[in-house]
């Protein structure tokens, strides 16, 4: 019988990988265009293609690294990645021309693709099977922690420091995020049928994409685009509504909802329907991008960031784990990076689309737009997964 233990050495060490590339992703997503315009002259609207080169080359990245995580070195290609994700880390404080800056974030953008494709791909398989949506959803917790880390140690280094100080640290994330990988090189690998299939496979649509994750992979997209607004102009939104000086808080109040939800609905995802966690999610989702559009005090901003903590914070992981279950063991690999060339493609797409949004009217009706298209994702899953999700079998006990 497969042991249902989940917290092992090696789930430990991924979500503990993860956790220091992902807080690198963030913090340098938060201090980066500052440091475009401040030490290096350039101006804002360029300071934006430092996330654009980087979210491009993982995109570009990600169907490939999810072809090379189902063939037989699949370690070697983990190893490599987050080796080259640290060793691009080591030129930062080199930096003195926005080109070269450039060429690092592209280089970067590739090793943070193939990384997270790998750690993903890795996690699903080493969770027992009747604990997917809790374990997945402790795994996803280990970057949405980053997401809110990253920028408030970023910012406060800077202020307190300096860049350079700030680009050592990140250099230590980089080595962190390496020896906790390498710890988990012993991974699963595909049997020798599978492995020779692999080796006689053509370079086809369906060798890089996984097509039965495509469908809650479109979903996440329409999802991302929604929550690009959250990540990109909540700052700029409390500025105008006069809440900036409780801003910071925002993304501490969506971690500490988010965190104490987690457990529980990853349990509920193991052991009930999915659809049953999926569309109350989603109205979650919905209601709080409502209550930040009509925010106009402390308490209904701050409010809001709860109530999409319980939403989104709590269907992503859910979102994840749907994408790998719907395919066979040996293309989990490829349902993660489809899943995910996806989800990076909203949150593009979402950051040019809202900011247009915004600049044509103003920031609360972007903020409606984002929950229109929440609910648009909701007629998606029902047209197109609603029939599909089977009841889940009794889970079975934690050992």
């Amino acid at each position: 019988m497969e042991s249902q233990r989940l917290w092992t050495k090696s789930f430990i060490s991924i979500c503990l990988s993860s956790f220091f590339i992902f807080i690198t992703f963030y913090c340098q997503t938060a201090t980066l265009p500052t440091f475009v315009t401040d030490n290096l002259g350039e101006s804002q609207s360029l300071a934006g293609w430092v996330l654009t080169v980087y979210v491009i080359a993982g995109v570009l990245m990600r169907p490939f690294a999810g072809r090379w995580m189902v063939g037989p070195h699949r370690s070697k290609v983990l190893i490599l990645s987050l080796i080259g994700f640290m060793a691009v880390s080591l030129f930062y404080p080199l930096v003195s021309s926005f080109g070269f800056l450039l060429v690092l974030r592209a280089l970067q953008g590739v090793s943070f693709g193939a990384a997270t494709t790998g750690n993903g791909t890795i996690v699903a398989e080493i969770v027992p099977t009747q604990r997917k949506g809790e374990g997945l959803g402790y795994y996803t917790l280990s970057f949405n922690l980053a997401m809110v880390l990253g920028p408030f140690v970023g910012l406060l280094v800077i202020q307190n420091a300096n860049f350079n100080v700030l680009f050592y640290i990140l250099i230590a994330c980089g080595v962190l995020g390496l020896a906790l990988g390498w710890s988990t090189a012993r991974i699963p690998k595909p049997s020798t049928e599978e492995g020779s299939v692999h080796k006689q496979e053509k370079l086809t649509f369906k060798s890089l994409f996984e097509v039965g994750a495509i469908p809650i992979s479109i979903t996440a997209l329409l999802l991302a685009i929604a929550y690009s607004g959250i990540l990109s102009y909540v700052p700029t939104y409390a500025k105008e509504i006069g809440l900036s000086s409780i801003s910071s808080y925002y993304f501490v109040v969506y971690a500490i909802i988010m965190v104490l939800a987690r457990p529980f609905t990853g349990r509920m995802f193991d052991k009930l329907p999915r659809n049953m966690l999926v569309y109350p999610t989603l109205l979650l989702y919905a209601g709080g991008l409502v209550v930040l559009a009509s925010a106009n005090s402390a308490f209904t901003f701050l409010l809001s960031a709860g109530i999409i903590g319980l939403g989104y914070g709590s269907l992503f992981p859910c979102l994840q784990a749907i994408a790998v279950q719907s395919v066979p063991r040996e293309r989990v690999g490829l349902a993660t990076s489809t899943f995910f060339i996806f989800f990076d493609s909203g949150v593009g797409i979402g950051s040019v689309l809202l900011g247009s949004v915004a600049s044509a009217t103003s920031n609360r009706t972007m903020y409606l737009a984002a929950a229109a298209i929440v609910a648009l994702a909701a007629i998606v899953y029902f047209a197109l997964l609603h029939r599909n999700a089977a009841p889940k079998p009794q889970a079975a006990k934690n050992a």
